[in-house]
């Protein structure tokens, strides 16, 4: 009974996370077919992600609150995610590509 409960929470917490935190809202839009195109230049937000999170550290490490640990591993997170989706937006776009040739290959020697 317990197992189930918290089974159900993780599933309304992603589709929450999914739905309304701005990071996924845009992964999911560069997932598209039109977006892939924009997966490298999308790293440069990890980039900056990965900064925000190397300030939070040298910030904590000054005596600021250790409350910047949460905004430190959302940051990391956050960059994370976006530098891993760039090489995989280019797997994914060849991907889709091999596929459109393949279907093209097919047509034109059906006609």
């Amino acid at each position: 009974m317990l197992l189930n409960r918290l089974w159900n929470a993780s599933i309304h917490a992603r589709m929450f996370l999914r739905r309304w935190m701005p990071t996924n809202i845009l992964l999911d839009k560069l997932r598209t077919r039109r977006g892939l195109k924009w997966g490298i230049p999308a790293m440069l937000l990890g980039v900056i992600y990965l900064l925000i999170a190397a300030t939070c550290t040298g910030l904590i490490e000054h005596g600021w609150s250790k409350w910047l640990y949460l905004a430190f591993f959302w940051a990391l997170w956050n960059g994370l995610k976006f530098l891993v989706f760039g090489p995989w937006s280019l797997v994914l776009l060849v991907r889709i590509k091999l596929f459109e040739a393949r279907n093209a290959a097919r047509l034109n020697k059906i006609e």
